[in-house]
């Protein structure tokens, strides 16, 4: 059936149209905005807008160009700018607790993930045979992607292994749900936050002290950007981009001889010659974090950045088809009993270690939702604590790819 915009002009100008109304109205502080975003995040409104529009026929998916260009030029690119702006140094400084609360929360993600698709396969009667045949790990890595890197990391591993569309349809509705369910009880566990401290036995020294030297840091006012400076981010994210993309191509035709070989072990999709762009994006953006283009950050590389993401998850969102979505409880119950996983491993650490809730909630945010709502989460404690959930949430963005890998390859040995 023929769609009735078939011209990717006018789709992109669309898409852009519609990217603006959902920043702006997220934004927002009338009621009806903030309690509408409450239940729904904007993530989740990027791929239902395209989708609907698929659905209906107004465009098509499969026969657009603009998910093709999105994952080949803009996703390398926004690997290679969000990391290139970690702080590696001031996340270093934040003090061993909070490192090791939100390490034990990534720990968390890539253990719990096995373990829940094994004990779902063994609690539910046919949901192996279900699982297999549908290759539903597939779809289950790219919640790990999401849970420790964000969008661009779950889009990644999206593509390195292959999941289909319709698949990735109710994973998207899983991920939205379990994970958006847990932020609400991390928010609702701070007004609690002396009896859980109790509980944990914790020094919250520790937080006291992080407060005062982020409200000692005098923070390097932003400033607009110029053309230079426009340029030299773009040549920074494009350029380094190219670079992985030739990289990439190079190492992927040395291995392909060898993919018999790899595939015995479950290694594969090293043949992959987008897994080397991602991974050399992403390794390439880390180095850049510890040059002085990493200052680029002021003027706005991050926001250019997740504009990419967003409008590569718009592409994906017009590939899927919301008449073919149907629940699954097995999927549901995996990633139920996955966060359960992710959540005790942190209580159990930072009980351990001492640490205060703050850093379980900040921690196990910054994993889960990532710079949009890592930062909020830790204000609720105090508004100069923001900071260390964007710095944990930096750091989830450069162990993102990496995690979703290892998980992966876990996930495969069970399903």
């Amino acid at each position: 059936m023929q769609p009735l915009i078939t011209n990717d002009a006018i789709i992109l100008g669309i898409f852009l149209v519609l990217l603006t109304l959902i920043f702006r109205t997220s934004q927002s502080e009338h009621p009806f905005w903030k309690r509408a975003y409450a239940y729904v995040p904007s993530l989740l409104l990027c791929y239902i807008f395209p989708a609907g529009m698929n659905s209906l026929g107004l465009i098509s998916g499969e026969q657009s160009s603009l998910y093709k260009v999105a994952t080949t030029y803009l996703l390398p690119a926004a690997l290679v700018l969000l990391t290139s702006t970690a702080d590696l140094r001031a996340i270093l400084r934040l003090g061993p607790k909070a490192l090791i609360t939100f390490m034990s929360g990534t720990v968390g993600i890539i253990i719990g993930a096995p373990i829940a698709f094994f004990l779902v396969m063994w609690l539910i009667p046919g949901f192996r045979e279900q699982a297999i045949a549908n290759e539903y790990w597939k779809g289950l890595v790219t919640i790990s992607g999401s849970w420790i890197g964000g969008s661009s990391s779950q889009l990644a591993l999206k593509e390195i292994y292959g999941c289909n569309e319709a698949l990735f349809a109710i994973i998207l509705v899983v991920d939205a749900v379990v994970s958006t369910t847990w932020t609400a009880c991390l928010i609702y566990g701070a007004a609690y936050r002396d009896k859980i401290d109790g509980w944990l036995r914790a020094d919250t020294t520790s937080i006291e002290e992080v407060k005062q030297r982020i409200l000692a840091y005098k923070v390097e006012p932003d400033r607009p950007a110029n053309l230079l400076d426009l340029s030299t981010i773009l040549a920074l994210g494009f350029g380094g981009g190219a670079l992985a993309h030739a990289l990439a191509y190079v190492i992927s035709s040395t291995l392909q001889p060898y993919k018999a070989s790899l595939t015995t072990y479950g290694l594969d999709p090293f043949t992959s010659n987008f897994l080397w762009v991602v991974i050399l994006s992403t390794s390439l953006g880390i180095g850049l974090s510890f040059t002085r283009l990493r200052k680029l950050e002021k003027l706005g590389t991050t926001d250019l950045a997740t504009l990419f993401v967003y409008f590569l998850i718009m592409t994906i969102g017009m590939r899927l088809d919301l008449s073919n979505l149907g629940g699954n409880m097995g999927l549901f119950l995996v990633a139920v009993i996955w966060m359960l996983i992710h959540i005790t491993v942190m209580l159990v650490t930072a009980r351990l270690i001492r640490a205060p809730y703050f850093f379980v909630a900040v921690g196990s945010q910054a994993n889960i939702g990532g710079v949009s709502t890592a930062p909020a989460v830790a204000s609720i404690f105090h508004p100069a604590l923001a900071p260390v959930g964007v710095l944990l949430a930096v750091l989830s963005h450069v162990l993102g790819t990496y995690g979703g890998l290892l998980t992966a390859w876990l996930m495969r040995l069970v399903g």
